[in-house]
């Protein structure tokens, strides 16, 4: 029996609370996305501090709450990686059995001649970078050449970077189609991206336009939803994550704001289901590029705007609140890429009594199952904790 008429799932992208247990095979070991922000200067997060996040794990300069409006633990990532693609997979209830693969040294230089072959065109870049770094550096060459820019990251991911006057969009898009139908077997990265850009000589900027081409799914929480008829309105890449699938209704994003903006017209729109949103400036704005005091400045940002949204919650409406994976942008680690950490849950709900420990979640699909189990549906993995969260009456 659907005990939420409405769960709105929010992932902050990037937003760790410390290593996991393995990060050290990671080369993340001491690595803890928001302690190390937290110690930088206090942070003013009335709204999270309230729902419980300072009961989550120690955070300096945050005192937990002494009566939390939210249930709150923090979820392990039981696949191998630390991207994207392998938390939100999880969170649906997808176990992976190896990471998908990564490029520290760029793509095979055979895959990236038939890459070229079948595009029409060669390519710049080929190695791992910041994507607005590389607009720096080899942004003059592409618009002089109308070679795409091919770069990657810490993540699995195969990036096309395109000046949108040299490249329109739709052949853009058309180029990481065909990259996503080579790069399989071996080679099967998480998502291809594309990233269109704009502007002139020392003022590139990225649009909005961006794409990504993710591989397919196996079986998982939307499939189920759908069957059960429970609609899926996915707000930022969540349709692309999971590659469109049980995600029929969904609008992209500029930022986080315009996300926020977007899940509020949806709650005055939609009246059941599940409304999915990823904000991905926290990792894409400011863990990749390691600024610190912009992250910071972000999370303060979101804090106010979720003053706003929990007043529209109904007693009948689940807010989680989570994240996907870590980006520490702490500076004693030179690296830009993720980090492997636990994710906090922060789970309110008007409608119940807030304060449960959920303590440690084995699997991020505890918070899949926990959806599912609410709309009479099941996935493959994870436990629900539904039933713990409160005495709350059935919608």
């Amino acid at each position: 029996m659907t005990v939420f008429k409405r769960i709105v799932w929010i992932v902050l992208d990037s937003v760790g609370i410390g290593e996991l247990p393995d990060a050290g095979d990671y080369g993340d070991k001491g690595r803890n996305t928001l302690g190390h922000i937290a110690e930088s200067r206090p942070l003013a997060l009335p709204q999270l501090l309230r729902l419980g996040i300072g009961n989550i794990a120690p955070l300096k300069h945050l005192a937990p709450a002494s009566k939390p409006l939210a249930a709150y633990g923090k979820g392990a990532t039981r696949s191998p990686g630390k991207d994207t693609t392998t938390g939100h997979w999880e969170m649906a209830g997808v176990w992976l059995a190896q990471a998908f693969p990564v490029y520290p040294e760029g793509f095979p230089l055979e895959l990236m001649m038939e890459y070229e072959r079948r595009i029409g065109r060669k390519t710049i870049g080929n190695k791992p970078a910041s994507g607005t770094e590389i607009l720096v550096e080899l942004g003059d060459e592409h618009v002089r050449t109308g070679f795409p820019i091919v770069y990657t990251s810490g993540d699995s991911v195969f990036q096309v970077a395109a000046h949108e006057d040299v490249i329109p969009v739709a052949e853009l898009y058309r180029m990481c189609e065909i990259a996503r139908k080579l790069l399989d077997g071996k080679h099967r990265v998480g998502r291809v991206i594309a990233r269109p850009f704009t502007g002139a000589s020392g003022g590139y900027t990225r649009t909005a336009r961006r794409h990504d081409y993710a591989v397919d799914p196996p079986p998982m929480l939307m499939d189920a939803l759908a069957e059960r008829g429970v609609p899926v309105y996915g707000v930022g890449k969540i349709h692309d994550i999971y590659n469109g699938r049980g995600v029929a209704d969904y609008v992209t994003t500029k930022n986080n704001a315009d996300g926020m903006d977007k899940i509020m017209a949806a709650l005055r729109e939609r009246s059941a289901g599940l409304i999915f949103c990823n904000l991905v400036d926290f990792d894409m704005l400011f863990g990749h590029r390691k600024d610190v005091e912009g992250f910071a400045r972000s999370l303060e940002e979101f804090d106010r705007m979720l003053a706003g949204l929990l007043q529209e919650l109904q007693p009948t409406d689940l807010l989680i609140l989570t994240a996907d994976h870590g980006c520490d942008p702490d500076p004693r680690w030179e690296t830009t890429d993720h980090s492997r950490e636990y994710v906090p849950i922060l789970a309110y709900s008007p409608g119940i009594p807030g304060g449960t420990a959920l303590g440690i979640r084995a699997t991020l699909a505890d918070m899949g199952q926990s959806v599912a189990e609410n709309f009479g549906a099941r996935i493959e993995h994870g436990t629900s904790f539904l039933k713990e969260l409160g005495s709350a009456k059935p919608a």
